[in-house]
């Protein structure tokens, strides 16, 4: 608490409670402020002016003969008189979350200057909601660091609702108009990748994982994996090549790419197939993961017959085969900027030059 004594009767507090109080609370206890002593408590809430007038007592404790409440603009303000002289306590009133404006007429709670205190958590939650009501905005963005997981609860019955979920923070939403929430879903979509790698000898990197469906167990597959957050298609295909077997490995196009739903979670999955051309020779296997790894020659690995089974698979085969033999062609990554978000990024599409399909000039 900062004092500054103005005149000989007038204070200035900065702030009369620390964030560990409630919105809507006891707001002034206070006892031997610069030698005064208030015994009652009054309550206070943002934006409220209290002018209380006080009388003295025989033990020097000043007691409150009336409060009254005015609108004020984020300050409170307390008169009392002391020994019959008029004297007035400002303070300043921070009871709303410190959020920033998103582009969309909503708000982003920053996470770094949440309360300390969950009970004060509480009343300033409550009470900024119904401040960003009165401001018209929509929606709420509140993430949680996972160490402050004890507020979860609290936004919860406070009517907010879980969004998505990262290892270090729990992200949750709160809609404020009338109707139906305009907040877009968390993402739909897992994203997959597969290297096919080809090298001059007409030999397919192939590998067998430790862990798998009983169904494929035995069967040589090509590299597969995750993209990760803020990493391209083709950057994720080179990655779990290299981590899966060694191998190093440049981008040449995107062959196909499979669309299925409900695969995990209830989530849908784009899985890219894409063609590498390697790099290196030598293959050094990761022993999480893979069980094996070999240069497979390319029709031994077509007549496997968990491949000639299965007709999605055998038609991606035939593609990259197509692929090889300059038969088709797919999608190359093209690096272009966009007014929209002014974001780098890259647009995938081929481009056929003439009519005998030679893909190597796209």
């Amino acid at each position: 608490m900062e004092m500054k004594l103005f005149e000989s009767n007038s204070v200035s507090v900065s702030e009369i409670v620390d964030l560990g109080r409630t919105y809507c609370s006891p707001f002034l206890n206070f006892k031997n402020i610069l030698g005064v002593k208030f015994s009652p408590q009054i309550c206070a809430c943002k934006g409220i002016v209290l002018k209380a007038t006080c009388a003295s007592t025989s033990d020097n404790t000043y007691l409150p003969e009336k409060a009254i409440g005015s609108i004020g603009q984020g300050k409170l303000s307390l008169s009392y008189r002391i020994n019959g002289t008029s004297s007035r306590l400002y303070c300043s009133d921070n009871r709303v979350l410190h959020a920033f404006d998103d582009e969309y007429g909503g708000v982003i709670v920053d996470p770094e200057r949440l309360p300390a205190n969950p009970n004060a958590f509480v009343s300033i939650l409550h009470a900024s909601l119904s401040h960003w009501k009165n401001m018209g905005k929509k929606g709420v963005w509140l993430k949680l660091p996972v160490e402050r997981s004890e507020l979860v609860p609290i936004a919860v019955k406070e009517g907010f609702q879980y969004h998505h979920a990262e290892q270090g923070y729990l992200m949750l939403t709160y809609w404020i108009p009338e109707g139906p929430c305009m907040l877009p879903d968390n993402a739909s979509h897992q994203v997959g990748v597969g290297g096919f790698v080809v090298n001059d000898k007409n030999e397919v990197l192939v590998v067998q994982e430790k862990h798998c469906a009983p169904a494929s167990v035995g069967l040589w597959k090509i590299p597969t994996g995750f993209v990760l957050e803020s990493e391209e298609i083709f950057s994720g295909a080179i990655r779990e090549v290299k981590e899966e077997t060694g191998i190093d490995s440049e981008f040449v196009e995107v062959i196909a790419f499979r669309h299925a739903h409900n695969v995990a979670f209830e989530k849908s999955d784009l899985f890219f197939i894409c063609m590498l051309r390697p790099l290196s020779t030598q293959i050094i296997i990761d022993d999480l993961e893979i069980q094996a790894a070999k240069w497979m020659p390319l029709v031994d690995f077509v007549q496997q017959p968990l491949i000639q089974e299965d007709c999605m698979f055998k038609k991606i085969i035939d593609i990259c085969i197509a692929r090889l033999g300059e038969r088709y062609c797919g999608l190359s990554a093209h690096k272009m900027v966009s007014k929209f978000d002014g974001q780098l990024s890259s647009l995938y599409y081929n481009v056929v030059q003439n009519q005998d399909f030679n893909c190597g000039a796209s």
